[in-house]
C-alpha cells in the first residue's frame, strides 16, 4: 500500500496560491502513477483548522471560527477539484474523528508519564504558530531588539505561559542515529544535510504541546486539563496517523501505515523532520514504522521574491487557469505541467506568465499537440481513419529506433518518479515526443503516399501511433485530461490505460478506427 501524504493541510488560512497547489499536484501525480502501475494507493490531503491565527482571521472577518473554517475548507475542495486532485480522503482537523483520536493520543502519553506540566518563557511566531528559543533566533539571524522568525522573517513576540510539554532533547540521539540508517528519510539531499546540521546543536529540552484557553480558545480541549487546548502543530501533524485509523482501528492502520511520502514545503521541515518523528517515537512507534520519506520542495518566487500572502504577491491558480490560459481546453493540465516541468522538485523557481506561455508554446503546442494532430490527421487522410496495425518485425531501422525509444520510456519515467524527479520524468517524455516529430520529417509519409507506397505509409503511421499510445499512458499522472483526450483520439476510449501496456509494443489484430482529431493546445489565433 502506498500512502502519499500532502501537507497543504496546514495552509488552510491562506488564499489558494501556487505554493499550496504545487505540493498537492506533486502528491497527486505520484499517486496517479502508482495507480497506473496497478498498486493500491491512498492520497490524503485536507485542511488544518485550529489555532491562534485562524481564530484571529475569523474575528477579523466577524465570523465564528467554525464558520470561517468551513468556508476556507470549501475553497480548498473547490481548488483541488479545479486542479483535478484525485485524493482518497480530505481531512478536516475539526472533524470529530480527528479530535477524538487526538484526545486518545494525549491520554496515552499522559498515562505513560511522558508529559510534563511547566511554564514556558520564550519567543513565539504567531503567523507560523511556532515556538523559538533565543539560541535558535541568534543562530538564524542574530538576536536584536526585535528578533525575527527564522522561517517567515516576521517579528516574534515574547511569550510566557504555562502548559504541557513533550520531551524533545531526550530523543535527539535516537533521531541522529535514525538518520544515519535512513538516508532517504528527508529529501532532497540538501534538506537532509540541513536536518543533520540542526541536530548538531542541542534541541529545546521540551516541546510545548498545549496553549492556555485564556490566550487561545480555538482548539481541541486537552482531556485531562480543561484550561488548555492542543497546540496546533501537535494537533495538525497527528492527522497523518488519525486518518489511517490510529489508535482506534489497528487493522486499518496497519494496512495504510507507514506513509511512503510526506510532501511539504521546505519552510516546515523542522516540524516534520524533528517534531513529527519524535512524537511518533514517544508514542512507541519503531524505526520501521516511521514515514519512509519527507520530501521538502522549494519555493516559487516572483521577481526573485518568495511568493507568500504576507508579501502580497500571491499567484492564484484560478487566475492563471481562467485568465492567463483563457480558452485553453486543458488549461489545468498546462498549469500542472509547468509546475512539475519548470524546475527540479526541491529547488526554488521563478514564476512568470511569460515562462508559462513559453513552456506551453514550445513543448505542449508545438511538440506534443503538433505530433498528435499531424499523425492522426494523416491517418484520416491516408488510411481511411484507421490506425495501422504494424508488427515490430516489419520495421525498418528508423522506425525501430523510434519504437525502442517509446518502449523504454515507461522505465525511464518510473526511475525518475522513484527519485521524485518530476521534471526529469517530463523531460524524458518530451524527448520521445521530439524524436517522433523528427521521425515524421525524416520519413515524410506524404511523399510515400504521393508515390503510392501504401505499405510504407502504414508502417510510418503505425509506429507513430504506437509512440503516441505510450506517450498518452505515461503522461496521465502529470496531465490526466490531456492523456484521456489523446487516448480517445487514438480510438482507445473503451480500453483501460495501464502502465504495463506502455512497456511493450501492442500487436493489434486489425487497424483501429481512430476518434475525431482535434487540436489539444490551440494557439491564440485558433481559439
Amino acid at each position: 500500500m502506498n500512502q502519499l501524504v500532502t501537507d497543504d493541510n496546514e495552509n488552510s488560512l491562506s488564499d489558494d496560491d501556487i505554493g499550496h497547489s504545487y505540493t498537492t499536484i506533486a502528491a497527486d501525480c505520484l499517486a496517479r502513477y502508482h495507480r497506473l502501475a496497478g498498486q493500491a494507493t491512498f492520497l490524503l490531503t485536507g485542511t488544518d483548522e485550529h489555532g491562534q491565527k485562524i481564530a484571529q482571521a475569523a474575528a477579523a472577518s466577524s465570523k465564528p471560527p467554525q464558520v470561517f473554517a468551513d468556508e476556507v475548507s470549501e475553497k480548498f475542495r473547490a481548488a483541488w477539484k479545479l486542479l483535478n486532485i484525485s485524493y482518497d480522503d480530505f481531512i478536516r482537523t475539526t472533524q470529530p474523528r480527528h479530535e477524538t483520536a487526538v484526545r486518545a493520543v494525549l491520554e496515552k502519553l499522559q498515562s505513560q508519564g511522558k508529559l510534563k506540566r511547566a511554564s514556558y518563557k520564550g519567543w513565539y511566531c504567531m503567523p507560523d504558530e511556532t515556538f523559538w528559543t533565543e539560541t535558535e533566533l541568534t543562530a538564524a539571524s542574530g538576536f536584536g531588539s526585535a528578533p525575527l522568525c527564522p522561517t517567515c522573517q516576521r517579528p516574534v513576540e515574547s511569550t510566557e505561559e504555562e502548559g504541557w510539554y513533550l520531551p524533545l532533547r531526550a530523543s535527539q540521539e535516537w533521531l541522529k542515529e535514525f538518520l544515519k540508517s535512513h538516508p532517504q528519510f528527508v529529501r532532497p539531499a540538501g534538506r537532509f544535510n540541513e536536518l543533520k546540521s540542526l541536530l548538531e546543536s542541542p534541541l529545546p529540552e521540551y516541546l510545548c504541546i498545549t496553549r492556555p484557553k485564556n490566550r487561545v480558545s480555538w482548539g481541541i480541549e486537552v482531556p485531562f486539563s480543561s484550561e488548555h487546548v492542543v497546540y496546533v502543530w501537535f494537533d495538525a501533524l497527528l492527522n497523518y496517523i488519525t486518518v489511517p485509523g490510529f489508535p482506534q482501528d489497528p487493522q486499518r492502520f496497519s494496512s495504510l501505515w507507514p506513509a511512503d511520502v510526506h510532501f511539504i514545503g521546505k519552510d516546515i521541515l523542522r516540524h516534520h523532520a524533528v517534531y513529527w518523528p519524535i512524537m511518533l517515537h514517544m508514542l512507541g512507534f519503531s524505526d520501521e514504522q516511521m514515514p519512509k520519506t519527507i520530501m521538502a520542495h522549494g519555493h516559487w518566487k516572483l521577481f526573485e521574491q518568495k511568493i507568500s500572502k504576507s508579501l502580497g504577491n500571491i499567484i492564484d491558480p484560478y487566475v492563471v487557469i481562467h485568465e492567463v490560459l483563457r480558452g485553453q481546453p486543458y488549461a489545468t493540465d498546462i498549469y500542472r505541467y509547468f509546475l512539475l516541468r519548470e524546475i527540479p522538485f526541491g529547488q526554488d523557481g521563478n514564476f512568470s506568465d511569460e515562462a508559462l506561455l513559453a513552456r506551453f508554446n514550445a513543448e505542449l503546442a508545438n511538440d506534443l499537440g503538433n505530433l498528435v494532430n499531424r499523425t492522426l490527421s494523416m491517418v484520416q487522410r491516408y488510411c481511411e481513419g484507421r490506425l495501422p496495425a504494424v508488427s515490430l518485425r516489419e520495421l525498418d531501422a528508423a522506425s525501430k529506433t523510434l519504437a525502442d525509444s517509446a518502449i523504454a520510456l515507461a522505465g525511464q519515467v518510473g526511475e525518475h518518479l522513484k527519485g521524485l524527479e518530476f521534471s526529469l520524468a517530463l523531460e524524458a517524455i518530451m524527448e520521445t515526443v521530439s524524436k517522433a516529430n523528427q521521425f515524421i520529417e525524416v520519413s515524410a509519409p506524404w511523399s510515400a503516399a504521393k508515390a503510392g507506397d501504401q505499405k510504407k505509409v502504414e508502417r510510418i503511421l503505425g509506429v507513430l501511433g504506437q509512440a503516441i499510445r505510450i506517450i498518452s499512458i505515461v503522461s496521465e499522472p502529470f496531465m490526466p485530461s490531456v492523456a484521456d483526450a489523446i487516448w480517445k483520439q487514438l480510438g482507445f476510449a473503451q480500453r483501460p490505460r495501464r502502465l504495463q501496456d506502455a512497456r511493450q509494443w501492442e500487436e493489434f489484430a486489425e487497424p483501429v478506427l481512430i476518434g475525431k482529431p482535434s487540436i489539444l493546445f490551440p494557439r491564440q489565433g485558433e481559439l
